[in-house]
């Protein structure tokens, strides 16, 4: 028996056959994947064959995963040197930040971005919040809006409590499965009430003293969105994105408008930090080539080297 995952809580899983039905279920002893060594053997978004028990009080177990298009991983947060597939099968990634209560940092959106560039999944920003933004945030957000469309990204600004911008999010959405990813605060579980029907997921703030959003979700859970005939799949908060096998060579491929420059650089092995003829520091240079972008790249470069940021 076919099915989907939709829920994984590290050893149970809640998957949905072919025929709409909801089964708990387990792993039929280890499960091997070629090429990938993961803390989590199942990932939400994973096609699975099964095989039920003949009491409906029983798991049914989880046999064989079926050939992954795509996954996206970060680092484990219990161990840097492992990393955790946070979903497989992906159409989109979308990354919830805010500008105020709390603030996303640029390095947090640029760690996302990799890692869909990595794994040649598209990402798309949604900044929310935009209710609470007075014109420092909006001029703050019309820079980072320039940066990152010039880059490539599709970058919207919504209000999930005002229901402002909501409609060209849906049409994003509509007929793809989709990450939705952020720290936590930012306003993805408002988000996944607001798009799901009939949901009521349990909403928190923002902490008062740290600043800083309180966790809400637990385990990476998909939904269906059955007007858009879509699904979306939501993350715990990550306080963190730790990139994961990404050589420092390779970094640049992983920044759009740095890799349409490679070409041009005098050295095939340029790290774009200290080398002569370099045309992505001649881009930074004639301002072609965004600068924070840039420190970013080269910040995320030092922490593969094992330097912390």
């Amino acid at each position: 028996m076919r099915a989907l995952v939709y829920k994984s809580t590290g050893s149970w899983y809640t998957v949905k056959t072919e025929d709409g039905k909801v089964l708990n279920a387990r792993v039929k002893g280890i499960l091997k994947i070629d090429g990938i060594t993961s803390t989590n053997p199942v990932a939400v978004g994973d096609r699975v064959f099964m095989d039920t028990e003949d009491s409906e009080e029983k798991a049914s177990m989880i046999t064989e995963i079926d050939k992954r298009r795509n996954y996206i991983n970060r680092q484990s947060p219990a161990n840097k040197y492992q990393h955790h597939i946070i979903a497989a099968n992906l159409d989109q990634s979308v990354l919830m930040a805010t500008l105020k209560e709390p603030k996303t940092s640029q390095g947090f959106i640029d760690r996302f971005l990799v890692a869909g560039e990595a794994f040649h999944i598209p990402s798309i920003l949604i900044f929310n919040k935009a209710d609470i933004y007075r014109k420092k945030e909006m001029d703050l957000f019309e820079e980072r809006r320039k940066m990152y469309e010039s880059a490539g990204y599709k970058v919207l600004l919504v209000s999930i409590k005002d229901k402002t911008g909501m409609e060209e999010v849906e049409e994003l959405l509509a007929n793809k499965t989709s990450l939705l990813s952020g720290h936590s605060g930012v306003g993805k579980s408002s988000f996944i009430n607001a798009v799901v029907p009939d949901m009521d997921l349990k909403t928190q703030g923002v902490s008062g003293w740290s600043g800083k959003g309180i966790h809400t979700t637990t385990f990476a859970e998909m939904y269906d969105l059955p007007l858009l005939q879509a699904r979306i799949i939501d993350t715990p908060g990550i306080r963190e994105f730790g990139l994961v096998d990404i050589p420092r060579q390779e970094l640049s491929h992983y920044f759009p408008e740095m890799r349409i420059r490679l070409n041009d650089c005098q050295f095939n092995n340029c790290l774009h930090v200290n080398e002569p003829g370099c045309a992505v520091k001649k881009a930074v240079e004639e301002g072609s080539l965004s600068k924070d972008r840039y420190v970013s790249y080269c910040m995320i470069l030092d922490s593969i080297n094992g330097k912390n940021w």
